[in-house]
């Protein structure tokens, strides 16, 4: 079977778990080249150890991605290891504290912020001088929150930056055609993955509004969250050539659950 994207290097934010980790693992064995960026060292290694069990090639990357000088670096070592980038798949990101608007801190609001919407703006950025030498295809992790869901209380600086993620995208989209490069954005809804570990909860039982659904959360699966998997076949079809003529667009896989809730 042909190799998709042979001979193209990806980077992956957020490559040590859930969807960048599957996509990092799908986007190799489709013959890519993957910068596996993330913090946590331990996390990415497993992940690029596997890649070359399969014959694949990989390296790690740890870096912060709200951290201009680190995503600098980062990049850097992308372009002396193989010369060239053709995808970025901006995947990194927090939920953060989930809090009603006045008991959230002004700190913790900043830290959503930095990390995905800062983060997404300066991964895309720094990519940008390699994604030109040749054209390329960025894909960006977005949500279901702040594009089709808001009844999800306490998640307003989460929802704000996934909606901003939507609007960079648009932008970027334009700004970017005319050097071949295209721009695109996934909304998952439900989704097996370890993001949860970094979110708290704190008070939102007090703004809460009571929001009565049909039995089964997500109608496509009996209520069943999707798979990494499924997400980074996605991911594999907007870095491919597959999707040439698609940029500047949201793209929702949740099972039709945010039809529902929204």
């Amino acid at each position: 079977m042909t190799q998709e994207l042979t001979g193209k290097v990806a980077l992956i934010t957020g490559a040590g778990s859930g969807i960048g980790e599957a996509a990092a693992l799908l986007l190799a064995k489709q013959g890519a080249r993957i910068g596996a960026l993330g913090r946590t060292e331990s996390e990415l290694q497993e992940v690029v150890d596997r890649i070359k069990q399969e014959g694949g090639d990989a390296m790690t990357l740890k870096a912060d991605i709200s951290s201009p000088e680190e995503m600098q670096q980062a990049i850097q070592k992308v372009e002396q290891q193989w010369g060239r980038l053709d995808i970025v798949f901006a995947n990194a990101g927090i939920n953060g504290v989930w809090a009603p608007i006045e008991d959230l801190q002004p700190e913790e609001w900043d830290k959503t912020m930095n990390i995905n919407l800062r983060g997404t703006f300066l991964t895309v950025k720094y990519a940008i001088p390699l994604l030109k030498r040749q054209g390329g295809s960025i894909i960006i992790t977005s949500s279901v929150n702040g594009t089709r869901i808001f009844s999800n209380t306490g998640a307003t600086a989460y929802s704000c930056t996934k909606a901003g993620q939507v609007a960079f995208t648009q932008m970027a989209a334009l700004e970017l055609a005319k050097h071949r490069i295209r721009v695109n954005v996934i909304c998952p809804g439900a989704i097996e993955t370890n993001i949860d570990e970094n979110t708290t909860k704190r008070k939102i039982e007090e703004t809460e509004e009571p929001v009565e659904f049909p039995e089964g959360k997500i109608p496509l699966t009996d209520g069943q969250p999707g798979r990494s998997e499924q997400v980074a076949e996605l991911v594999l079809f907007l870095a491919s050539d597959k999707s040439s003529h698609i940029t500047g667009t949201p793209i929702w896989i949740d099972g039709a659950e945010s039809l529902l809730m929204g």
